[in-house]
């Protein structure tokens, strides 16, 4: 049987240490609470969300298109020392990230010393070679980065992917915090739990950072694909958490070579646009020509120099998941120095051998679409029925080049308040990672929770939940 790492004791199965330290006093209150009472808090939290209309749409869920992500009332807790950890790996890792992408559309030294394949590069999906020779305000394209950490084994902690396009999630971990604040307020007198509502103000000046030369008081925007994208609550949660102008595609003009808000006092030229809106999407002179969620003209004026875009164009040849596995390879290449941070063991199915014991282990490993996201596209052997393992091996044998192969990982867990009572339940960590002029972060981040018992996949979209996330201070 798997052993698994519990965030709140460090138990594995099979043992039985005490708690950890830092959740002694967690612990001690814990144990006072009744289930009526949890069960009742657990109630108000779900009445007010759904009051706030925080919600998920689920694409392809015929049970509806919009859903409430189920939010846990017991939080993940990490010490001082343990975040001191993970910050300074996650600001080594998204500082190499930066280079690396940057790298690839201008000298391309990583392809001329041999460490990446250049056909790794430029069979990319995410490869824009409209942006090769372009600067980038700062040389920074991830502006906002959210790294997947999961821990396993006996407590080792593990990137297991990197979120460099339009990574979501960061408003859950807000209003997490407000809603633990306003149901639990005694815990908050007791704990010295790091603040993370200034979030906003860091995303703010992080944006005003990065603005064209020359832009001393810069007009920022977020720009969204509209009310019906998924993730539409939290564009314009941001929007007016930052005080600024939450636009879509049609709200945005260019004309003589900037780009312009049609306001009601006329167009008002725009600095910095945090988008949430793919690549593909962004102009339908450059990409695709059937989009109505862009700007016809707006890389023109970004290959100029003249607007920001964060995350810049391209991004995502660096979060693919062909590029996962040369992550710590850009960390010694970049920086002359060893990844704090590990990767996740990873087979690359393009290659023979690497295919061969796939093919061999399917029912051990995770098999992920190298251009997936959001929990879809992939197997989890241990979990999968023979039929769902041999259809698998199918997909693989016809595109081995489209997947890679990790072994199934024994995430850790955190006690969480289920429909029987307080159970452990499977987690991940994603923290939020700021590049302007400076790197930072917000203490802690998104703790996912996969609600089902003995289910691995996290992922709001196949019915994982949230936590709030505390480090504590000292």
């Amino acid at each position: 049987m798997a052993k698994f790492f519990n965030e709140m004791t460090a138990e594995t199965i099979g043992t039985a240490d005490s708690t950890r330290e830092h959740y002694r006093e967690f612990h001690h209150w814990l144990a006072k609470q009744s289930a009526e009472r949890l069960q009742r808090k657990r109630a108000e939290a779900d009445l007010s969300f759904r009051r706030v209309g925080i919600t998920f749409a689920v694409y392809g869920d015929d049970a509806g298109t919009e859903r409430l992500i189920p939010f846990d009332i017991i939080p993940r807790i990490i010490p001082a020392k343990e975040w001191a950890l993970l910050e300074t790996g996650l600001v080594q890792r998204v500082k190499a990230l930066n280079m690396f992408i940057h790298d690839v559309y201008h000298d391309q030294n990583i392809i001329k010393a041999g460490i990446i394949p250049p056909e790794q590069i430029y069979k990319n999906a995410q490869y824009r070679p409209e942006m090769q020779g372009v600067s980038v305000a700062s040389d920074i394209y991830a502006h906002i980065a959210g790294v997947d950490i999961v821990r396993a084994g006996q407590g080792d902690f593990y990137v297991l992917e990197d979120n460099l396009r339009v990574p979501s999630g960061v408003s859950y971990m807000l209003e997490d915090r407000k809603m633990m604040m306003r149901l639990f307020p005694e815990l908050f007198a007791k704990n010295k739990i790091a603040p993370v509502d200034h979030y906003p103000d860091m995303l703010l000046d992080n944006l005003r950072s990065v603005a064209p030369m020359g832009i001393d008081n810069p007009t920022i925007v977020v720009m969204t694909p509209g009310m019906y994208n998924s993730a539409y609550f939290e564009h314009a949660f941001l929007a007016q958490q930052m005080g600024v102008e939450l636009v879509e595609g049609k709200d945005l003009f260019v004309d003589d070579n900037a780009v312009y808000m049609r306001t009601t006092r006329g167009p008002k030229r725009v600095d910095v646009i945090y988008r949430r809106v793919d690549d593909d999407f962004l102009d339908p002179l450059a990409f695709r020509p059937d989009s109505s969620l862009g700007v016809p003209g707006l890389l023109s004026v970004y290959r100029a120099g003249r607007v920001t875009l964060a995350n810049a164009i391209g991004t995502g040849v660096a979060d693919d998941k062909s590029i996962y596995p040369y992550v710590t390879d850009m960390i010694k290449f970049y920086l002359s120095e060893q990844p704090i941070l590990n990767n996740v063991p990873t087979y690359q199915c393009r290659k023979p051998d690497d295919l061969a014991y796939t093919l061999a282990h399917l029912p051990e490993l995770v098999v992920k679409e190298v251009h997936g996201a959001g929990g879809y596209g992939m197997l989890v052997g241990p979990a999968s029925s023979k039929q769902q393992i041999e259809d698998f091996r199918q997909r693989l044998l016809a595109k081995p080049e489209g997947y890679i192969a990790q072994p199934t990982l024994a995430l850790s867990s955190c006690p969480t308040f289920v429909d029987s009572g307080i159970a452990p339940r499977h987690i991940d960590l994603r923290p939020f990672v700021l590049s302007g002029k400076t790197i930072s972060m917000a203490p802690g981040g998104l703790t996912r929770v996969a609600l089902e018992e003995g289910s691995l996949v996290v992922n709001s979209s196949q019915g994982g939940g949230t936590k709030d996330t505390w480090v504590l201070e000292n």
